[in-house]
């Protein structure tokens, strides 16, 4: 990923913040037919290891688990949050008018080792891991017990958990930094204005304290 040295992100709080409110990631690997992508919800546990472990489940069927055995390095991606930026909202733009439409977002490469685990206790404490949290803002919370143990049983039978240690993060924010502050306000402006909230607000330095 090229990132220039303004646009680095390499904060572990900023990169786990990342990872935590936007857990879908691309789970990219390479085998004898070349590249491919997974899209999965993954668990984030920072305190494990060095750089954390990311946890997720397969469906059985997916060829991933012939193509990545245990051991095979892999790359996971994650976006946060992201938006079109016009010129028009720089102010500096109407003076000058030397300036281009541009995209500001958040991203964190993790770099890791993938392990598989074939086991059925495994995968059902991570689903209820998963399940609680992703449920958590619901007024009646979903839970495995909510349906037949035979169904549960067979759905979990069907898939297969996965682990990847992390070796390192990677993470770029590229957030008007190299604009000048009257430019960068109007677009952080500019985004609130159009539902982009979050992004406006990483964008905007913070109080003073």
């Amino acid at each position: 990923m090229y990132t220039p040295p303004h646009f680095a992100e390499n904060r572990p709080e900023q990169l786990h913040r990342i990872l935590r409110d936007h857990p879908l990631g691309a789970l990219v690997t390479h085998g004898a037919a070349g590249f491919d992508a997974d899209h999965l919800p993954f668990e984030f546990d920072p305190g494990a290891g060095p750089h954390g472990l990311l946890s997720a489940h397969v469906a059985r069927a997916n060829p991933l688990l012939q193509r990545c055995p245990s051991g095979s390095p892999v790359l996971v991606i994650f976006r946060g949050a992201e938006a079109y930026v016009s010129p028009s909202w720089y102010p500096s733009k109407h003076e000058t008018h030397r300036l281009v439409p541009t995209w500001n977002y958040e991203v964190v490469h993790a770099h890791g080792v993938l392990t598989v685990h074939d086991d059925e206790r495994f995968v059902r404490r991570l689903v209820a891991r998963l399940t609680r949290r992703h449920e958590a803002a619901e007024p009646r919370p979903w839970k495995m017990g909510d349906s037949a143990p035979e169904f549960i049983d067979g759905m979990l039978r069907n898939i297969v958990g996965i682990e990847i240690a992390v070796t390192a993060l990677e993470g770029k924010a590229k957030l008007s930094q190299n604009r000048e502050a009257r430019d960068l306000a109007g677009a952080a402006d500019a985004l609130e204005a159009r539902g982009h909230g979050a992004l406006a607000d990483r964008m905007r330095p913070p109080p003073v304290a």
